[in-house]
Order: structure tokens, then sequence, then C-alpha cells
């Protein structure tokens, strides 16, 4: 089981790894963990197959050492949170939000001394953000990733799975290292690490939101009669999900439910005629459907659903020339510095600044949302362009 003679072929040499998924092993590697500088970290999980996703595999890379950890064998997983919460331990992922949200929420760990790569090609300029992106750009290394999207519940994993696995944490410390020279030589370093503290605090939601339409993509453009057919088609999808144990895309679409809410099928011939569903679907869920689609059909007016308005404030006329003002300036900075102009200031903060007009750098800081390292950067320049207006 846990054997270091295990290996993928790289060229002309092989890299070992070490499969973990018996409980005295993980409990030897946590120790042995506890004394690196620093860690390369991945998640795979099994969020594109089943209802309530889960953690099924952990990669972990040190200098030395490349280790797969199979949760799905190991009863507990509590060796491994010192590690994580160490913040003297960097821990090196890339595109860490999700990970850090399934981390949290099936073992309870939580994530300090983060570094994330994809956050650090951001702030570089980077164009391709991706992991394999940033590896074949920084490293001339070419990544495949043709088993992102496997099913990593299954057991037992292929060999080809597993060398995919290895690959994905194997080149992340010397990337970081590189990444983290460029960064400071540009001084912007300590922007990249202000963001990885934010990000390391992320936590999971648990549970869908109320209504559920509140997360479909056009929902706020439908009248009421549309958003209550859709509330319903989303709640009947919901529960065939949860029952057959997969994702609720995979009972069917938001483009086939988008279809249903503006034809509005009442039959199961109507479903099949106006190419809502495939004839197999129309086969499993037809009948319940349409049952569900004729009852908020038939709800009075009084009790149809409305898509929650937000009342802010519009802008004045100074403001909304403060907020032309910034993002002009903004488009400015963003191509002097090679970078993103929403990295640069995102709308959201540009609408607060103009309405709150801060004068100093001082009252900056008193601007929520604003980050350190903008008002390092930028403090004189947001002052001024907001005194020029």
């Amino acid at each position: 089981n846990s054997s270091p003679d295990v290996g993928i072929s790289m060229g002309c040499k092989t890299i070992p790894y070490i499969f973990v998924d018996r409980q005295p092993d993980l409990c030897r590697i946590g120790r042995e963990l506890r004394n690196e500088a620093a860690i390369a970290v991945d998640v795979e999980a099994d969020s594109l197959f089943h209802y309530h996703p889960k953690v099924c595999l952990i990669q972990i890379a040190t200098p030395s050492k490349n280790i797969l950890i199979d949760p799905l064998a190991i009863e507990s997983l509590s060796e491994l949170i010192p590690v994580f919460s160490d913040p003297g331990i960097c821990k090196v992922f890339h595109g860490a939000d999700y990970d850090i949200r399934s981390l949290g929420r099936d073992f309870g760990m939580e994530v300090n001394g983060l570094f994330d790569t994809q956050v650090a090609a951001a702030f570089l300029g980077l164009k391709e953000t991706g992991l394999a992106g940033v590896v074949k750009e920084r490293l001339g290394v070419t990544l495949d990733k043709k088993y992102q999207k496997k099913d990593w519940s299954r057991r037992p994993l292929p060999q080809p799975m597993l060398e995919y696995a290895v690959k994905d944490v194997l080149y992340l410390l010397p990337l970081a290292d590189t990444l983290r020279a460029q960064l400071k030589a540009g001084n912007r370093l300590f922007c990249v690490e202000e963001e990885c503290r934010r990000l390391s605090r992320v936590r999971a939601v648990e549970g869908n939101p109320h209504p559920l339409f509140l997360k479909f993509k056009g929902a706020g453009k439908l009248d009421a009669r549309s958003l209550t057919v859709l509330e319903a088609i989303l709640k009947f999808r919901d529960e065939k999900a949860r029952d057959m144990d997969r994702p609720p895309f995979k009972v069917f679409g938001n483009a086939q439910i988008q279809k249903m809410v503006r034809e509005k099928p009442r039959s199961v011939n109507e479903l099949l005629t106006r190419g809502c569903l495939s004839p197999g679907q129309t086969r499993v869920f037809g009948h319940a459907l349409c049952r569900k689609i004729n009852q908020a059909m038939h709800l009075p007016e009084s009790v149809l659903l409305t898509y929650p308005r937000k009342t802010g404030k519009r802008l004045g006329s100074k403001a909304s020339d403060r907020v032309k003002a910034l993002r002009k300036w903004r488009e400015v900075q963003a191509r002097e510095m090679g970078l993103d102009p929403a990295l640069i200031c995102s709308n959201a903060q540009i609408r607060v600044l103009a309405v709150l007009n801060p004068e100093t750098s001082d009252d900056l800081k008193t601007v929520p949302g604003i980050r350190d390292w903008q008002r390092a950067l930028f403090a004189r320049d947001i002052c001024d362009v907001l005194h020029s207006v």
C-alpha cells in the first residue's frame, strides 16, 4: 500500500511517489511534514459526479517526496490539521479557493501560510493563469490535463490518474520560487501575500440558496409567472439530483430549463415535441415534471414569486463623474503595469470610492473593501483623481 517504490516515468528518469491509504502511515507522514518549510498541495474531488462533493485525493509534494493520500480509505486526517494550520509552513496551491473550501468542509482544516501561484501569475500579468499555462510559460513543461474532470471517487484509481495527480503538484514548489522572485523584483510580492491571507479565510457555504433561482442566470429578467415556473423546475431537479446522487446539471442542463421556462410545456407530449427534454429524460421525469409545471401555472397571481431587487441609491452626477475618472485612471495604470484592470481596482471598489470620496491617504483607510496593497501603491493617485473631478 504505502510504498515509496511506486513511480512515474518522466522521460529518462522515474519520479517516485508514496501512496498513503493506512492510518499509521498517514500519522508518520504527518509528523514528517511538520519539519518542512514548504509543501505543494492539490486536491481532487468528485463534484462532477455526485450531489454532495467530497475530497477524494490529496496530493502533497515536498522537495524530496511526492505523496498521494487517499482520504476515502483513512478514518481520520487529523494528523494533517497542524501541518495545514501552521503559518510557518508555506502551503503552495494553484487556484486554492475551491481546495481550501473543500478541506475545511470535509476535514475541518484551516490553511495558513498560503502562496497561491495562480494569484501570483495574475499579479505578474500573465494572460494564461491556469496551471498548465503557467507551468509551460515559466518552466517550459507541458502538463496533460485530460484527467482533470474524471471521477476521482472510483476505486481503485487507475495508474494514469495517479500519475496525473503527482504531476499536478510536482512543479508547484519550483514554480512558486520562480514567481516569488519575479514578484519581489517588481515590488508586487506584498500584494500577493495579502491576497493569499484573505483567500485562506474562505469557507464552504452549505446548502443551496433559497429560492434556487437566485443562482440561475437570467432569472432577474423573467416575469413573475415564468420565475415561479423556473423555481418549480429547479426544485424538482434538485430533489431528483439528491435522490440519484448526481450533480443537478446531470439531471438536465440549464439550457433545457431555460427552454422549459419559455415554452411552459403542460404535457409529456409537449416536452417532447417542443424539444425541451430528450426521449430518455422525458420517459424518466416527464409526468412528475409536468405536474410541477402545471401547479406553478395554476397559482394565483397574488402568490407568484418576484425577483428581489437591490435598492441601492442611484449615483449623483458628481459621483458618476468620479466613477468615470477612476475608470480612466485604472485603464492607464493597468496598461503601465501590464495587469488586468479589475485587479488594479474592481468596479465595486470604484463605486465605493466615488461615493465616499476620500480626500487623503488616511481617509482611504476607512473605505471598506480597499486592500492595504492598493493603498500603498495607489493612495496618492486615487486621491488626485478624485480631487480633479
